[in-house]
């Protein structure tokens, strides 16, 4: 049996607007460009894959099924911009065949700098989840799939998860392949789902390339490769960014015909079905351990970080932005708190990649700056101006503190005036 495991990332990121050393006030973010960005992908995007996906869910009356992680900060922008996107969300989680996965609520990289911070966000987004969708995750994935051993041993220790999932790269998986269920070495309960790339990436990426040899790629002929699997594999995990619907993948190019497609073709074979990440964890046992001492992402052709700390100025970026941790909570100002984590979203450090070569098309087709160089800067004077805002704030709770009369216990001063009278008498 082949299983087909669909995955979609979705994600807005909050954009800082342009700002420069001369400026002072604490509005870092460009909420007309978030809102017009947000609208255009949620109509490009969002809502037609989402009236599609519904489509197809009822036509196959349940066999059809499929997972999302929505982050918090898109979560927020829906409901801000396009609340009725949210609403066909909530429509799809209704319908008990798509299932809804934790990660971090403001797509940081806080697992790789605080490990409190990184918890607080997992507990924040799993609180949105079963807000919106009425659903307690049971499934986690990392920002951008990033994982390691120390990650596995530490979702590990919350005991909120049964399963991770990564990406299938071929330095960490050698000979064995990413169509099987696996186990991290920390955990012999927690179970990993590896990321079939080639045929993710076949939708994802290279769907609309006319120099691509599979090119004009059809629902029929991506079913057969499916279909190799059985025998071969359990399940065929294809992990992609939902914005492939639409934006990456323009309408034009075909992409929702073939997704309209795709689950006629996969279930003409008997043995092939549709499950969410949950039910494969359920289906299907480890057939062994994958090490990964190294830390992976589902990023550009090295599956690394180095879309995000490959360079020394995202690497002060992000060395900075942690090291106000403790400053910025001890301030206990919601606004600076949530200005600072709303900094951590890894957009921004991906901006500053510089990165040209094989994937420098990609980052630069994601990047609202004229240069990784002005992203850096950028981010650099917000997080001055968000440093100094701390200094003051915690200036301001000392100089209450000092401000505060002490006021005497009645009792103590009773007893000090009997004291008093006894000796006086």
């Amino acid at each position: 049996m082949a299983s087909v495991c669909f995955y979609f990332q979705v994600h807005q990121p909050y954009r800082l607007r342009r700002y420069t050393v001369f400026d002072s006030d604490s509005k870092y973010f460009d909420n007309v460009k978030n809102s017009e960005i947000c609208k255009k992908v949620a109509n490009k995007c969002y809502l037609p894959t989402n009236l599609l996906l519904l489509e197809l869910i009822k036509k196959h009356q349940g066999r059809f099924k499929i997972s999302f992680s929505i982050t918090g900060v898109l979560l927020e922008q829906l409901q801000l911009y396009a609340p009725h996107v949210l609403a066909s969300f909530q429509e799809l989680a209704g319908t008990g065949c798509v299932e809804f996965l934790t990660e971090t609520y403001f797509h940081s990289l806080s697992f790789l700098y605080s490990q409190d911070e990184f918890i607080e966000q997992i507990k924040s987004h799993r609180q949105a989840i079963q807000h919106f969708f009425g659903q307690t995750p049971r499934v986690f994935r990392n920002t951008e799939l990033i994982y390691n051993n120390a990650l596995a041993e530490l979702i590990g220790k919350m005991d909120s998860f049964d399963a991770i999932l990564t990406e299938g790269a071929d330095h960490i998986m050698g000979y064995r392949s990413p169509d099987f269920v696996y186990r991290p070495v920390s955990d012999s309960r927690l179970k990993l789902l590896l990321k079939n790339y080639r045929l993710s990436d076949d939708i994802a990426f290279r769907f609309s390339n006319r120099a691509w040899s599979q090119w004009p790629l059809n629902a029929d002929r991506f079913a057969t490769w499916v279909n190799a699997v059985n025998g071969n594999g359990y399940t065929v995990n294809l992990f992609m960014d939902y914005e492939t619907f639409g934006e990456h993948q323009w309408a034009d190019t075909g992409i929702f015909n073939f997704m309209r497609h795709l689950p006629d073709e996969i279930l003409k074979h008997p043995h092939n079905d549709f499950k969410t990440p949950s039910e494969v964890v359920a289906a299907y046992d480890a057939v062994g351990v994958i090490d990964v001492p190294y830390t992976i992402s589902w990023a550009d052709i090295e599956r690394d970080l180095s879309a995000w700390l490959g360079n020394h100025m995202q690497q002060n970026a992000l060395s900075e932005l942690y090291k106000l941790e403790s400053k910025v909570k001890s301030t206990n100002d919601k606004e600076i708190i949530s200005d600072w984590r709303k900094l951590q979203i890894s957009d921004h450090f991906y901006y500053m990649c510089t990165k040209w070569f094989s994937d420098g098309d990609v980052h630069k087709y994601f990047n609202p700056f004229n240069s990784p160089y002005e992203a850096y800067i950028n981010f650099m004077n917000v997080l001055d101006n968000l440093n100094s805002r701390c200094s003051k704030a915690l200036q301001q709770i000392k100089r209450q503190s000092l401000d505060i009369p002490i006021v005497p216990d009645p009792t103590i001063m009773q007893a000090t005036e009997k004291r008093i009278s006894k000796l006086t008498n």
